[in-house]
Parts: structure tokens; C-alpha cells; sequence
């Protein structure tokens, strides 16, 4: 299992938000490729991208950062999610190095879309589902659907897609900790691997996600922490270790 840092765009910059709002920004680099650079030599295995920028305007806002970032990762996988709502962008994010793209609003709006796009790139894409309370949102999590996550995740089952990225955004950016039980009740209703986002704050996440996962049926990929590595409350290489660690 993989902890995974979190590196989310904004007006050219390393930002983080509190439960997906604009107005809720805190600015900690203003050099993403920098920080990029900074988690490959704390031996991160993944990177996580977002494009905030691109969320909002529903397509890609940031792409020559990103393709700097994925060429300074080197051989270290980097997924970017933002924005990406046609075959189009995901491969040409494919074709600058980065490893997957994380699909969210049309593939729950369309979901033959998400059809569309696992078939014309086998394991390239992940889906996105980000939750208020059990249902997923969309636009930049300025809207709220009446499809439930767990049932979304349930009939993507059977496409060829890299995994799932699950967050719960009453958690997200607000240092409160993972909801694993929403978590782990997701990935028992799906066969892809599950990547936990949303509150990672602590050891204490990483140990709660290991022992949830280890007596359910579903399959934990990793998780994504972004917060909690630049304010400090988790270290990250000590995250990684508790992962990597026999359960």
C-alpha cells in the first residue's frame, strides 16, 4: 500500500483547499515542480495532481506545469485529475509522461463515457469519486448528484480501469481524519483497488485504514495525504514505513 502526496494547482502554485472551497485556499509553494521533486526524494512511490483550476473551468487549466512535474517525477507514476472530460486530454496527458488520469464529472454524468475511455486506454484511467455524505459530487464539487457512490463504484466493476480514488469531502483539507468505514463499505462493492482521500491526518488514519482492510474484502491501493505533510502531523517517510509495515 502506497502513501501517496497530494499536490494541488492553483493560479500556477502548491495549494490546498478545505472541503473543496475556493475561498478556503492556503498557499504552500509557490514552485510545484520544487515539491514534486521534494516528495521523490522522500521516496514517495505515486504522486497525486489536481488541476483546481481546470476542475472549475472543465478542462485543463495547468498542462505545461503538469508535463514539467511528470518529467521531473521521472519514473515515478504520477495520476492528475481536473478537469479531464474527453478521450482527447487524457491522451495527451498520457503521451507527456503522466501515468493515469483521474476521470470524476462526465463519467458520472456520462457513463458510457467512462466506458469509452477504459476501452481506449486499458488501466490508464481511474475513476474519481468524491462524496458528500454517502453521494457523489460533481463541477469541482459545487454540485451534489442523487447517485450514491457505493453503487457507482459497484457497476464500474467491470471495466479495465487502474482503481479508485474515494474522497470524502466533509474530511477533505480539514485534518479530522479518514471516514474508513465509508472507505472500506466502497470497496467491498467493487473489484478495482481503492485509493483512500480525504482527512489521511495521521499514523493513526494509516493504522485505522490497515486493520479496517485487512478483515474486509475490498482492496486498499493506498492513500492520499496533502495537509497533513505540510502542516506536519504526518511525517511522511514514517506513513509509508507504517504501510509497508506487515499488517
Amino acid at each position: 500500500m502506497l502513501l501517496v502526496p497530494a499536490i494541488d494547482l492553483k493560479d500556477g502554485r502548491c495549494v490546498r483547499l478545505k472541503q473543496g472551497r475556493m475561498d478556503e485556499v492556503t498557499v504552500f509553494s509557490d514552485d510545484p515542480v520544487a515539491m514534486a521533486r521534494h516528495w521523490a526524494q522522500q521516496g514517495c512511490r505515486r504522486l497525486h495532481l489536481v488541476d483546481l483550476d481546470g476542475a472549475l473551468a472543465g478542462q485543463p487549466r495547468n498542462r505545461e506545469l503538469i508535463h514539467a512535474i511528470a518529467e521531473a517525477m521521472g519514473e515515478v507514476p504520477v495520476q492528475i485529475g481536473g478537469g479531464i472530460r474527453d478521450l482527447e486530454t487524457i491522451g495527451a496527458y498520457l503521451e507527456a509522461g503522466v501515468s493515469q488520469a483521474i476521470v470524476g464529472t462526465r463519467a458520472i454524468e456520462e457513463p458510457e463515457f467512462l466506458a469509452q475511455a477504459a476501452a481506449a486506454f486499458p488501466g490508464c484511467v481511474i475513476l474519481g469519486l468524491d462524496a458528500r455524505d454517502g453521494l457523489l459530487a460533481v463541477h469541482g464539487w459545487d454540485d451534489t448528484s442523487t447517485m450514491e457512490a457505493v453503487r457507482f463504484a459497484s457497476d464500474a466493476s467491470g471495466l479495465d480501469l487502474a482503481g479508485i480514488v474515494y474522497t470524502d469531502i466533509s474530511r477533505d483539507g480539514m485534518l479530522t481524519g479518514v471516514n474508513v468505514e465509508a472507505t472500506v463499505a466502497l470497496a467491498e462493492a467493487t473489484v478495482l483497488p481503492v485509493i483512500a482521500s480525504g482527512g489521511v491526518t495521521s499514523l493513526e488514519d494509516i493504522g485505522a485504514l490497515k486493520r479496517a482492510f485487512a478483515a474486509s474484502s475490498g482492496t486498499l491501493m493506498g492513500a492520499i495525504t496533502g495537509r497533513a505533510i505540510y502542516s506536519g502531523t504526518l511525517e511522511f517517510r514514517a506513513g509509508q514505513a507504517l504501510f509497508d509495515q506487515a499488517a
